[in-house]
């Protein structure tokens, strides 16, 4: 049980020890220099003075974008606007506290609505530059896209996969779906889903060139891709295969037994 309970707290802990020790850094390096005229105080001073700062500072603007992105769905309202009131919000405690804070030894005169108010938009600048920072370490990058699935696809648009040397002979037109070679005189057709053109070729060597695509010689004179038949036609004895777009292709008497066992007819 504890090693389900423990491994999720880990994370906040872990960027909590970091993120004190980044104010440390910063409170310490602010109390060896000393702005805004703090120099001349003793270096015990500062350095109560620079990192109660850092560590107020942190406090009260830090969990700003956490709250804004949580309440911003319920209250139906821009995260911007509910970060910029809170910042508004935070900085009248910041105010107070880098008012009092480097006073507390010497006794505190609080200032005048005029000083007041210039002292609250300084602490403001400041305090919407913290969460800023904050807001884009913080923020988680945006996840990766999911990749779209795919639809399988048929067999004859696997074949164009393969690239076989036949499909470099053809226009780039007609793409690299095969559906069919036809024997033309000393010419192969060969027909795809976008068109048919010739190619100077006897049949048995374009068909040698179809290596590794599905399909099957059906007739002397046809080739077809196993994914292109849609439908089959028996008139008698004769039988035809309807290709895609319209194309018939005629199956030769020794092709049918094969054909039946392959599981084409």
């Amino acid at each position: 049980m504890a090693s389900d309970i423990h491994p999720p707290k880990a994370p906040l802990a872990r960027r909590l020890v970091i993120d004190f020790a980044i104010m440390t850094i910063v409170g310490i390096v602010l109390a060896l220099i000393g702005p805004f005229g703090s120099f001349q105080d003793p270096l015990a001073t500062r350095l109560i003075v620079w990192l109660g700062l850092a560590y107020a500072g942190y406090a009260l603007y830090t969990p700003i974008d956490t709250l804004a992105q949580r309440l911003a769905p319920v209250l139906q309202l821009p995260v911007w606007t509910l970060q910029l009131a809170a910042c508004l919000i935070a900085t009248v405690p910041m105010a107070i506290i880098v008012w009092v804070l480097p006073r507390y030894s010497s006794g505190v005169e609080w200032p005048g609505a005029s000083v007041a108010l210039q002292h609250y938009l300084q602490v403001l600048v400041i305090g919407a530059i913290i969460t800023a920072v904050f807001v884009i370490v913080r923020r988680d990058p945006a996840p990766e896209p999911a990749p779209i699935p795919q639809p399988e696809p048929k067999a004859s648009e696997q074949d164009t996969t393969a690239r076989a040397t036949f499909i470099d002979r053809l226009p780039p037109e007609l793409g690299t779906q095969l559906i069919a070679l036809e024997m033309e005189d000393h010419y192969v057709r060969a027909h795809t889903a976008l068109g048919s053109d010739l190619v100077l070729m006897r049949m048995r060597d374009a068909v040698a060139e179809l290596d590794g695509i599905e399909g099957r010689q059906v007739h002397r004179s046809w080739w077809v891709a196993r994914g292109a038949v849609s439908d089959v036609k028996r008139e008698g004895r004769n039988i035809r295969l309807v290709l895609d777009g319209g194309l018939e292709a005629p199956v030769s008497r020794a092709n049918v037994a094969p054909l039946k066992d392959a599981g084409w007819l």
